[in-house]
C-alpha cells in the first residue's frame, strides 16, 4: 500500500507533492495511486524500442508534469533529461540509460502499491 512514509523511502518529495495538493494526504496519494495507470510508460518504452523520438518525447514528456506535480523524484529526475534530449529530435538520439531508470522508478513505485 503506497502511504506516505512508503514514498519518503522511495525518494518521493511528499512534502512538495503535498504542498500542490493543499496539504490533502488522501487527494495526494489517489493522485500517486492513478499515476499507476498512467499509459505513457507503456508508449514511452514502444516508442524507445522503435526508435520513435516524437513518440518518445510525447510520452516522456506527459510523464516529467505528471510526476514532477507529484514529486516524485525517483521518476521525475531521468525523464527531465530525456525529456529534454528528445525535444526536437528528429531522430532517436543516444539516451543511454534515462528510459530503463525511468521505467524502473515506475515498477518500483507500482511495488509500493502491493
Amino acid at each position: 500500500m503506497i502511504t506516505i512514509e512508503t514514498l519518503n523511502a522511495y525518494g518521493a518529495d511528499t512534502k512538495a507533492g503535498l504542498a500542490r495538493c493543499m496539504n490533502n494526504e488522501a487527494f495526494y496519494l489517489r493522485l500517486v495511486n492513478k499515476e499507476l495507470e498512467d499509459p505513457n510508460f507503456g508508449k514511452l518504452a514502444a516508442a524507445m524500442a522503435a526508435g520513435d523520438a516524437a513518440g518518445a518525447f510525447e510520452a516522456a514528456h506527459a510523464i516529467k508534469g505528471a510526476a514532477g506535480n507529484l514529486s516524485l523524484t525517483p521518476i521525475f529526475a531521468p525523464v527531465s533529461e530525456l525529456t529534454e534530449l528528445l525535444r526536437g529530435a528528429a531522430v532517436m538520439p543516444e539516451a543511454g540509460d534515462l528510459a530503463q531508470r525511468t521505467l524502473a522508478a515506475y515498477e518500483a513505485l507500482k511495488k509500493l502499491a502491493e
